[in-house]
């Protein structure tokens, strides 16, 4: 299975859930270049996955799905990313969706939940989950054009109380599956509420009344994503079809294992396989071609061996990164607390796509100009591996949070109670010739 390039430790449930995978790859591939020339996600690709049962990869058995994890996903979204990028990534919003349901389950269980809250809480859950286990594509939707300093999202829908449900309005700005996805599962903030606190959860049919589409969109990425982005007016959502118990959003993201939903890292599953793709073909094409006056092969030249090895140096840098990131999110019992996992995915996400874009870089130069076409391997994977560098945050974000995290505590242990006799009654210090106060070291 070519999920197993990543996975490598794969079990046999695991390797039958791949096998889901692979069936699908050259339906995938076969229709991938019409698709991104076009920018148009294939309408067959939804059946294709229903079909496959793919929908569900993440969902429990008991609500009709695969019973896959993170595992499963990060190794579904490699695969497809070696086939069809804008698939992969498509995919992968759809099942981060899962996580409305999963995890405010396990928030329940860790008791973070009212027994007036708990009723509401799971039927919401269990419909995300039953929905996705049965073959319906959700589509999430929270990323707005909306930004504000604090935070990497800002949500400004929002949702207003009236008899029966709510009213939704605002803007979505990106979101993969616009006009294919069964549900827009859709964020907002209750009137009245100004913090993370109230914020809240809607299923929206993709045909609701007040929904539309935003103009088509032409981004330095994957094209076939349908990622135009909606706008809600007016849009009337029953009260079964929403969560909105004050606070249950971020209770929920308390009990996951790393970053925001806690399955992050399946995103840049499916740009390390677009990398693996384009370093391949790199490989295929200068290692048969030959030159007219010699015979050697293209690869063997000074040059193409510095742009391979260097290729080759960076792909495994991203496979290391995301094998770590894998290990620490998904063993059992956890080898590392939550906090520390979140820190590892700042830099590991920065880390990992900056390096696939590289590759695709190197793939660039090895094929010369003859090779520099939006249709060909080189040039379609250096513009879709250039969304990695910015979508959710660019590396240099990922950098300076870490140094604020690593420094912060640091200067916090700078503060200490000094044992009798290290300091004389003028403040100079006893033990040595350094007057430094802790407050000037923090400072």
């Amino acid at each position: 299975m070519i999920g197993e390039r990543l996975v490598e430790d794969m079990t046999d449930s695991e390797r039958d859930r791949a096998r889901r995978v692979d069936m699908i790859l050259p339906a995938l591939r076969a229709a991938a270049q019409e698709a991104d020339r076009t920018a148009t996600f294939p309408p067959g690709h939804v059946d294709l996955l229903r079909e496959a049962g793919l929908l569900g990869l993440v969902i429990p058995v008991e609500y009709g799905g695969l019973g896959g994890t993170l595992r499963d996903l990060a190794a579904a979204t490699f695969a497809m990313g070696t086939a069809c990028p804008s698939t992969a990534l498509a995919f992968f919003f759809h099942n981060t969706s899962a996580s409305r349901g999963l995890l405010p389950l396990e928030a329940i269980e860790a008791g973070l939940f009212t027994d007036d809250e708990i009723p509401v809480v799971r039927a919401f859950a269990e419909k995300v989950l039953t929905r996705m286990g049965t073959g319906s594509w959700l589509a999430n939707f929270a990323s707005e054009s909306v930004k504000t300093a604090a935070a990497n999202i800002t949500i400004a829908t929002t949702a207003s109380k009236v008899d029966g449900g709510w009213v939704l309005e605002g803007e979505k700005s990106f979101g993969c599956a616009t006009g294919v996805a069964d549900y827009y599962l859709t964020s907002a903030r209750l009137a009245g509420y100004d913090t993370a606190e109230g914020l809240a959860t809607f299923f929206v049919p993709r045909d609701a009344v007040g929904v539309s589409t935003r103009a088509p969109w032409d981004g330095l990425g994957m094209r076939a994503t349908a990622n135009n982005g909606i706008r809600l007016e007016q849009v009337f959502v029953p009260e079964d079809e929403a969560l909105t118990v004050p606070g249950a959003f971020t209770r929920m993201l308390t009990v996951s294992r790393g970053s925001f939903v806690g399955n992050q890292l399946a995103i840049a599953a499916a740009y390390l396989g677009c990398a693996q793709q384009v370093y391949h073909d790199t490989l295929e094409v200068t290692t048969r071609k030959t030159f007219a006056d010699t015979g050697a092969p293209i690869a063997s030249s000074p040059v193409h061996q510095v742009l391979i090895g260097e290729m080759t140096r960076q792909l495994e840098t991203a496979y290391l990164w995301l094998r770590y990131q894998l290990a620490i999110e998904t063993c059992d019992p956890p080898l590392k607390p939550k906090q520390e996992v979140f820190t590892q995915w700042r830099l590991g996400k920065g880390a990992v796509t900056e390096a696939c874009f590289q590759v695709a870089l190197g793939a660039l130069k090895a094929g010369g100009t003859s090779a520099a076409s939006m249709s060909g391997s080189a040039g379609r994977a250096l513009r879709d591996l250039a969304m990695g560098l910015v979508m959710t945050f660019p590396a240099e974000r990922g950098i300076l949070e870490v140094a604020r995290i690593r420094t912060d505590a640091e200067a916090n242990q700078l503060f200490a109670t000094a044992p009798n006799g290290t300091a004389t009654s003028s403040g100079t210090s006893t033990a040595g010739t350094d007057t430094t106060s802790a407050t000037e070291v923090v400072r």
